[in-house]
């Protein structure tokens, strides 16, 4: 059994907790808002995103981020790309030595359109560091529903560890040594369901959006490559597959943004309706600085 902190309390966070909790580990949940974190603790469930799912015992929901990372045996950072960097400086004088760190996030580095593990690097040097992603809706997570993810990292034993943590019956983790590949893949793919939402929205069919996604993944493979990500993780769970999931089934964020764009609304609006991060709306500028730079 170890001890996790998680930070961030969003759908995503919490799902990934319940996962660790399910499996037999203790864990801080730590969350920006406190007003919410002391809800979640009172009500014994996430009152604003998975209201249905209850919290067993061996979670902790944490207002103090200092109590929240105390002798974590590993940390993972689920919170939006735009604050991924200002969460890991504050980070940084808080974390035993050694201390792997996972995220979670699907995003580029805000300021400059890099990829997250350089940040990280930067932030915390030292660490090992880890990415989990794939095709993977927080509510089905939450609810066990079957599951399958990549988790890549710079240390192989540390990442084969948070691996073992994660995996179960139902929540099936493969390993991969392309951290590049792994955080590439999610990213861009929530800026292709925002694009194939529009595209459903402004009615222009099943053969459209077929499209999009296949010259979408021809795109991502053309950034991976030039960035020296193996092709097989694009055409795998944290590519192809999230891919997939993500344009396709209307539990997509992303998605719902682009629908509701095709049919005219703002994306103030949308945003609003929502009532969560729609992290393609973020990230879409960062792979066109990206696509920039490398001169592709």
């Amino acid at each position: 059994m170890q001890q996790f902190a998680v930070l961030g309390a969003g759908s995503w966070g919490t799902a990934l907790a319940l996962v660790l909790a399910r499996n037999g580990h203790t864990v801080r949940l730590w969350g920006h808002d406190p007003e919410m974190i002391r809800q979640m603790a009172r009500q014994r469930h996430n009152p604003r995103y998975l209201c249905d799912v209850e919290l067993p015992v061996n979670i902790t929901p944490e207002t103090d981020l200092n109590k929240a990372v105390n002798q974590a045996d590993a940390v993972l950072v689920v919170v939006p790309s735009s604050v991924f960097g200002s969460l890991l400086e504050n980070l940084a004088g808080l974390l035993t030595p050694g201390v792997p760190v996972i995220w979670a996030t699907k995003g580029l580095d805000a300021a400059s359109g890099g990829l997250l593990h350089e940040l990280a690097a930067r932030k915390l040097p030292g660490h090992p560091l880890a990415v989990l992603s794939g095709p993977s809706f927080a509510g089905e997570v939450a609810k066990g529903l079957p599951t399958a993810v990549a988790l890549a990292g710079t240390d192989l034993s540390a990442t084969r560890a948070l691996a073992d943590a994660f995996h179960d019956a139902r929540f099936r983790v493969y390993l991969s040594n392309d951290i590049t590949g792994v955080e590439l893949g999610g990213a861009v793919k929530n800026v292709l369901a925002i694009a194939t939402g529009m595209s459903d929205g402004l009615g222009f069919g099943a053969n459209a959006r077929a499209g999009l996604i296949t010259r979408g993944l021809a795109e991502i493979r053309r950034l991976g490559a030039r960035l020296g990500a193996a092709d097989e993780t694009l055409t795998g769970l944290a590519g192809m597959g999230d891919l997939i999931l993500t344009c396709t089934d209307n539990q997509s964020r992303n998605r719902q943004m682009g629908i509701a764009l095709g049919q005219g609304e703002s994306v103030a609006a949308t945003a609003a309706r929502i009532g969560q991060v729609v992290e393609g709306v973020r990230t879409a500028k960062e792979p066109a600085m990206l696509a920039a730079r490398l001169k592709i």
